[in-house]
C-alpha cells in the first residue's frame, strides 16, 4: 500500500508542478501582448472622416424619427398618450441625452483646414459656438419640459423645439446616400420615408381637425366615436391615415366638405397633393435616366447599332450576331469600358483599382514575370477588354501583330487554314501574340500572325497595344532590353530567330557605339577651339577699344592751337612728322607684342596654322593703322 501511495503522491506532485508552469506560461503571453492604447478623453477629436462619426449620425436618426412622428401623434390622439405614457416619457428622456451627447460630439468635431484636421479644442470649440447650427442645437435643448408644470403632464406639444435638430438628419441622410452600394434605391427610400411623414402628420392634424369641429356631424370628418367600431386608437390611426393617403394620391372618392374649414383643410392638402406628385414623378424619372445613363456607361448603345443596321440593309445573320453579342454582355454583366468609368478618379487610384483587377491576369505572362512592379502597375491601365462570340477569329495567320491577347475566360482553338483541325486549344490564363509587339530583329515571322486563333464560346480577352508597350517601355529601358532578350529565348526555342541577323544586329551596336563616340571627340575639339577664338576676339576688342580711347585723348585741343595763316603749313609739317613717329613708335610696339603671342602660340601647339591665322590678323592690323594715319 505504501508503494501505491507514494505513486500517486508523485503523479498529484507532477499535476501540480504542470499546473503552475502552465500559469507561468500564461502570464508570460499575456505579458508579451501589447497592451491597448488608453484614449484620452481630455484631448479626444472626432474625425469627420472616420467610421464613428458615421455611425454616430445613424444613432441620430432614431431620436429624431421619434420627435418628428410621435409628438404630433400623441397630441392629437389623447388615447395614445394616456395609455402609453410611461413609455413615452422614457424615451423622450433617453432621445434628450442624445441630443447633449450629439452636441457634445459637435463641440469636439474636427474640420479641414488646408488640407488637414484641426484638432485644437479652443479652436473647434470657437468655431462651433459661432456657427448658426449651434443656435438651433441649443434651442432644441431648452428644458420646456417645464411647461408640463403650467399645461399638464399631457401636452407634449411643449416639445416641439425638438424638431430643430432636423440638419443632423439630412447630414445622415446624405452621408448614407454616398456611401450606399445601391444609391438609386437608396433615393427611391428616402422619398418615400418622406412621403410616410408627409401622411403622418397629415392624418394626425385632420383627426385634430374632425374633434375640433365634432366627430360624426357630417360625411367628412371622421365618425362619432360613440360607436364601438370607429372606438379604438388603433382604428382611428389607420382610418385618418388612409384618409389623407386619398387626398394624397387623388385615388379614390373622398367625402365632399360641408364646412369653410374642411374645404380649406381639402385646398392645402390638394396643394400639397401636387407637390408631391410632382416629386414623385421627378425623383422616379430621374432614377430611370441614371439606371439608363449607367447602362449606357457600362455598355454599349445597343439601339444605335440596331438602328444602323436596319437603315442599311445588313443581312439578318449578321445582325444576329450583333444581338447575340449585346445580350450577351448584357446578361453576364460584362463590362468592356472600363477605363472609360474610371476615368473620374484620381491616376492613383485609377491604378489601384486596375492592380487589384489585373495584375494578377497579367503576372500570369511569361515574358512579365519578374519585371519590375511599378511596369506592371503602368501596363495594367492599358489593357482593354474585349468579347468574342463563339467562331469568331482573334486573329489570321499573316496578320500583322499590333496586339497581344490575355484570355480572362473562356477558350480558344488554334486552328488550321480549313478552319476545322484543331492543333491546340487555349483557357484561362493562357496568352499569345507577345513576340509580333517586341519589334525583336531576325524574327522570321517578321511580326506576323503565325497561327489562326478563333473563339470556341463566348470569350473574355485583354488586349495590350503594341503603342501602348511602346510608351510605356520608354520609360523602363532596363525592363525594355529583359523583355526583348525573353522574347529571343521564345524565339530561339520555335527555331524563328536568325543567328546571323542577331549577330549582325550586335555589329551595327558596335559601330553606331563607335560614331557616337567619335562624335562626341569632334564636338569637344570644336567647342574648345570656339571657346579659345571667342576669348581672342575679346581681347582684340578692348585692345581696339584703348586704342581708341588714347588717340581722342591726344587729339583734344588741336583745333585750338592751330597757328594763324603765316604759319600753317609749318605747323602741319612739324604735326604730321611728330603725330608719324608717335604712331611708328605705337605700332612698333603692338608688333612686338603681337610676335611675342604669336611665338607662344606656336610653342604651345594647340592648333595647326594657328601662328599663320594670327599673322595675318597682325598684318591686317597694321594695314588699318597705316590707313588710320594717312587719314589722319
Amino acid at each position: 500500500m505504501n508503494r501505491w501511495a507514494r505513486v500517486f503522491r508523485w503523479h498529484r506532485m507532477q499535476k501540480e508542478d504542470d499546473e503552475v508552469e502552465e500559469k507561468k506560461e500564461e502570464g508570460e503571453d499575456e505579458k508579451k501582448l501589447p497592451a491597448k492604447p488608453k484614449v484620452n478623453w481630455t484631448e479626444w477629436v472626432v474625425d469627420p472622416s472616420e467610421e464613428f462619426y458615421y455611425g454616430w449620425l445613424q444613432v441620430m436618426i432614431f431620436p429624431i424619427f421619434y420627435n418628428w412622428i410621435l409628438i404630433i401623434c400623441r397630441t392629437c390622439f389623447k388615447e395614445i398618450e394616456d395609455e402609453f405614457l410611461t413609455l413615452w416619457l422614457t424615451l423622450d428622456y433617453c432621445s434628450d441625452l442624445l441630443y447633449v451627447a450629439d452636441t457634445i460630439i459637435k463641440f469636439r468635431t474636427g474640420y479641414l483646414e488646408q488640407g488637414i484636421l484641426v484638432q485644437d479644442r479652443e479652436r473647434l470649440k470657437k468655431r462651433y459656438l459661432f456657427s448658426s447650427r449651434f443656435l438651433l442645437d441649443l434651442a432644441s435643448l431648452l428644458p420646456t419640459d417645464l411647461l408640463y408644470l403650467y399645461f399638464g403632464i399631457h401636452q407634449p406639444l411643449v416639445r416641439v423645439n425638438r424638431f430643430l435638430r432636423i440638419s443632423r438628419l439630412n447630414e445622415a441622410m446624405d452621408r448614407m446616400e454616398t456611401r450606399t452600394s445601391y444609391p438609386n434605391t437608396f433615393r427611391i427610400s428616402k422619398l418615400m420615408l418622406y412621403i410616410f411623414v408627409l401622411i403622418h402628420w397629415n392624418a394626425c392634424i385632420y383627426f385634430a381637425l374632425s374633434s375640433y369641429i365634432g366627430f360624426g356631424v357630417d360625411r367628412w370628418v371622421y365618425p362619432n366615436i360613440s360607436d364601438p367600431v370607429f372606438a379604438p386608437a388603433r382604428h382611428q390611426y389607420i382610418y385618418c391615415f388612409w384618409f389623407s393617403a386619398q387626398i394624397f394620391t387623388t385615388v379614390g372618392d373622398t367625402p365632399l366638405p360641408d364646412r369653410e374649414e374642411e374645404y380649406l383643410f381639402m385646398i392645402a392638402d390638394l396643394l400639397i397633393a401636387v407637390l408631391v406628385f410632382a416629386s414623385v414623378v421627378g425623383n422616379v424619372g430621374n432614377v430611370i435616366t441614371n439606371l439608363r445613363d449607367r447602362d449606357n456607361v457600362f455598355f454599349p448603345n445597343h439601339e444605335l447599332v440596331r438602328g444602323y443596321l436596319r437603315n442599311r440593309y445588313i443581312s439578318k445573320q449578321l445582325r444576329n450576331r450583333v444581338n447575340d453579342w449585346y445580350q450577351h454582355l448584357y446578361i453576364n454583366r460584362k463590362i468592356t469600358r472600363e477605363n472609360e468609368i474610371l476615368q473620374q478618379l484620381p491616376v492613383q487610384l485609377q491604378t489601384e483599382i486596375a492592380v487589384s483587377v489585373h495584375l494578377p491576369t497579367l503576372s500570369k505572362v511569361t515574358i512579365f514575370q519578374n519585371c519590375e512592379t511599378s511596369l506592371l502597375e503602368e501596363l495594367v491601365l492599358k489593357l482593354i477588354p474585349q468579347v468574342y462570340s463563339p467562331g469568331e477569329y482573334v486573329c489570321r495567320k499573316g496578320d500583322v501583330g499590333h496586339e497581344m491577347y490575355i484570355i480572362k475566360d473562356g477558350k480558344l482553338a488554334v486552328v488550321a487554314d480549313d478552319g476545322v483541325t484543331q492543333f491546340a486549344v487555349l483557357s484561362d490564363g493562357n496568352f499569345f501574340g507577345e513576340i509580333s509587339i517586341l519589334n525583336i530583329k531576325g524574327n522570321k515571322s517578321g511580326n506576323r500572325r503565325t497561327a489562326n486563333i478563333r473563339s470556341i464560346g463566348h470569350s473574355d480577352l485583354f488586349s495590350l497595344s503594341k503603342e501602348d508597350l511602346t510608351d510605356v517601355l520608354s520609360e523602363f529601358p532596363a525592363a525594355k532590353r529583359h523583355l526583348e532578350e525573353k522574347g529571343r529565348q521564345i524565339l530561339t526555342k520555335m527555331g524563328m530567330l536568325v543567328e546571323a541577323a542577331e549577330g549582325e544586329e550586335e555589329q551595327e551596336e558596335e559601330k553606331v557605339e563607335v560614331k557616337v563616340e567619335r562624335l562626341e571627340g569632334n564636338l569637344d575639339t570644336l567647342q574648345t577651339k570656339l571657346a579659345r577664338l571667342m576669348a581672342e576676339l575679346e581681347s582684340s576688342n578692348r585692345k581696339i577699344l584703348a586704342r581708341v580711347e588714347q588717340l581722342e585723348l591726344e587729339t583734344e585741343g588741336w583745333e585750338d592751337n592751330l597757328p594763324e595763316e603765316g604759319g600753317e603749313e609749318g605747323g602741319e609739317v612739324e604735326r604730321r612728322d611728330g603725330v608719324g613717329m608717335e604712331v611708328e613708335g605705337k605700332r612698333g610696339e603692338v608688333e612686338g607684342e603681337e610676335q611675342a603671342k604669336g611665338t607662344e602660340r606656336e610653342d604651345e601647339g594647340k592648333d595647326e596654322g594657328y601662328g599663320e591665322e594670327k599673322g595675318g590678323e597682325g598684318g591686317e592690323t597694321k594695314e588699318t593703322e597705316r590707313r588710320g594715319q594717312e587719314d589722319m
